[in-house]
């Protein structure tokens, strides 16, 4: 009897991009050459999404929904906020860049050497499970800004491959008061770069690129500023999922 096909595990990515005097560029992570999925290659901060990401602490945590009971909050779910808030956490243990407010309402600062350490102390008790992420939040004071990302396009693997996902590809801009830090686990290096130089760099072979990221630098070299690129996506209507090896 053949086996029954493998139900794709909710994923999410987190596209970040930025303005230059030479146009936009969007931020790449390398993922390490050990990985048992996609080694080696240049994707975009992302993983699947853990049940943690809509615990009432979290949900406490994302900006814009303050308030709301945990019945309420979890009908969001169904609107992609697990995946957002997947999406930020993702950013962050991979690369040290955090979609969050703080009490000011401005976007965190992780740049000076005090605290790149500091967070880097947070990424790694995260890592190994002394941490959730709404405690990383709690104790800064911070809230999630979730209310920054749009959604941009999902992809969910074919049928009759070892690992399927269903991931939402969501872009928002990319934190200024930020250095990211590759976790040297999940990613070992990252690069900023114009859509249309990567793309040309994988077509020769100078970055492993997969179909989707592909795909994706194709879309976002249409834009030229990030306000463009996420005004579009805010304004795109109900999305039909594209399927391809993720």
């Amino acid at each position: 009897m053949p086996k029954a096909p493998l139900v794709p595990r909710p994923a999410s990515t987190l596209i970040l991009t930025r303005d230059t005097s030479t146009g936009l560029e969007v931020f790449m992570m390398q993922r390490t050459h050990q990985a048992v999925f996609m080694p080696g290659y240049f994707v975009f901060p992302g993983g699947a999404v853990d049940p943690a990401d809509t615990s009432a602490s979290m949900l406490a945590r994302c900006q814009g929904i303050e308030g709301l009971d945990l019945s309420c909050a979890l009908a969001l779910e169904q609107d992609g906020l697990a995946y957002a808030v997947a999406a930020i956490r993702e950013s962050f243990e991979e690369v040290g860049l955090l979609l969050a407010y703080d009490a000011q309402g401005d976007y965190v600062q992780i740049a000076e050497p005090g605290d790149i350490a500091y967070y880097a102390g947070l990424r790694e008790r995260l890592y190994t499970g002394q941490l959730t992420f709404a405690d990383v939040f709690q104790q800064r004071d911070l809230m999630a800004a979730v209310d920054q990302l749009a959604l941009f396009s999902r992809w969910i693997t074919p049928v009759g491959l070892p690992r399927r996902y269903d991931t939402r590809f969501f872009v928002a801009a990319a934190p200024e008061r930020q250095i990211a830090v590759p976790d040297g686990q999940e990613a070992i290096d990252h690069i900023w770069v114009a859509p249309t130089t990567a793309l040309k760099q994988g077509r020769q072979g100078a970055l492993a690129l997969s179909e989707p990221t592909m795909r994706t630098l194709e879309d976002i070299a249409a834009f030229t500023t990030t306000e463009a690129l996420i005004s579009y996506a805010r304004k795109q209507g109900p999305m039909q999922p594209t399927g391809s090896v993720l």
